[in-house]
């Protein structure tokens, strides 16, 4: 399972793996029950390879934040994204120390630490980006 291949559905919770092409949608797996559902054309569906966060210099890819809190967590979990605001934006803050205080939200890191608790419960080690052909 590669990083291109996890998405998330505007108004689900949690992250889906890709399963194939439906003609109305696309088939997808829960990473929190294996269930697969059908997400429909008419709903938001983004890779995680195609989201970033705002920083004070260069936007960062969500992959490359997950790299840095991977590397920060010593390949476990992060905090709950349960904690509290201060809580948050301070283990953030030591992971992505020029993310961008004015643009990212409380709710951005609690999506963002939620997702990396999941891919890692999941079993990923790596957050590569796909390689970009020339």
């Amino acid at each position: 399972m590669e990083l291109k291949d996890i998405l998330a559905i505007s108004g689900q919770p949690g992250l889906y793996r890709y399963v194939a092409q439906s003609h109305n949608g696309v088939i997808v797996e829960s990473l929190l029950d294996g269930k697969r559902s059908n997400a429909s054309a008419t709903s938001r569906v983004s890779a995680l390879t195609e989201i970033s966060m705002f920083t004070e210099g260069e936007d960062i890819a969500l992959a490359d934040v997950f790299t840095k809190m991977y590397a920060y967590t010593g390949g476990k979990q992060a905090i709950s994204h349960k904690e509290s605001n201060d809580r948050l934006k301070e283990f953030f803050g030591a992971v992505l120390p020029d993310y961008d205080k004015e643009r990212v939200h409380v709710s951005d890191i609690k999506k963002a630490i939620s997702w990396f608790n999941l891919l890692v419960e999941a079993g990923f080690t790596e957050f590569k980006l796909p390689e970009m052909e020339e």
